[in-house]
């Protein structure tokens, strides 16, 4: 098959790795991939917003899957746009609804659908520019450290991680007030710190079954000893050496099932 992988960053570099060692790649093709990519397949001049670019890019290439990366693409609804279009509906679109995309594309709408759902998840609050006194003041009474989050997509630097009323209460102001991600930190999710080990597990699923494919440590900050602002990713390790089939059993049964059902259902 023709695969079209969209995104240019180190996941889409992995991705196109391990695609071509399938026997079912026949040609693989990246838009708007990076030089590293081109050691696996042909980079595309295709921004991956471009709707109709891409599917122009699909119907010249015969594309038969479309493989998204980024979460931009996603939370602004391509999988729909396929599933629209009757000459994209036979492509095969790995990759969420706009709808279930907003579990990434917005903290507010994924702790609220944590918490509906009994999901394990911080503790939370969210505030815009109409409540900001009271987010001002939700920051003084509570413990630190305390965690402010923007809204929406900011590529992975969206979050701080604050030790003390004042920095949080001067990341607060830059977010909503100096518009510091756009219309990403129009709304700020606050949250309680969870002190521990972070880990990632991925799985893919059809919206009913699901089938768990692995897990990362990611490492976001961007100076040595994990020290500074958070990035996008660093690096990672993989496979996460404290992972053990009781832990994974955990994550499975509290957060991986429950999320695919509720979707299944929806």
């Amino acid at each position: 098959m023709n695969i079209l992988l969209l995104g240019s960053g180190g996941r889409e570099h992995a991705l196109a790795w391990k695609m071509v060692q399938s026997h079912h790649c026949d040609q693989l093709y990246i838009a708007p991939g990076n030089a590293g990519t081109t050691q696996f397949g042909i980079n595309l001049p295709i921004s991956v917003t471009d709707f109709p670019a891409i599917k122009a890019a699909c119907i010249e290439y015969r594309i038969n899957m479309l493989v998204v990366g980024p979460e931009e693409p996603l939370v602004k609804g391509i999988y729909d746009f396929f599933q629209a279009d009757p000459q994209l509906q036979k492509i095969n679109v790995v990759g969420p609804s706009a709808k279930a995309a907003q579990l990434e594309g917005s903290k507010a709408f994924s702790k609220k659908f944590m918490q509906r759902h009994h999901i394990p998840t911080a503790g939370y609050a969210e505030f815009t520019a109409e409540n900001f006194e009271e987010g001002a003041a939700y920051i003084r009474k509570h413990p630190l450290p305390i965690v402010l989050k923007a809204d929406g997509l900011a590529a992975g630097k969206g979050v701080v991680i604050a030790n003390t009323t004042d920095e949080a209460l001067t990341s607060f102001e830059e977010m909503i007030k100096g518009k510091q991600f756009g219309a990403a930190s129009e709304k700020v999710v606050i949250e309680e710190f969870l002190k521990g080990i972070e880990v990632s597990v991925f799985a893919l699923t059809n919206g009913v079954d699901y089938h768990i494919i692995g897990h990362a440590k990611d490492y976001k900050r961007i100076g040595e000893g994990d020290t500074g602002l958070n990035t996008g990713g660093m690096g990672c390790v993989s496979p996460v050496p404290f992972m053990d089939s009781v832990f994974m059993q955990k994550v499975e049964d509290r957060i991986i099932a429950p999320t695919v059902k509720v979707f299944s259902l929806a």
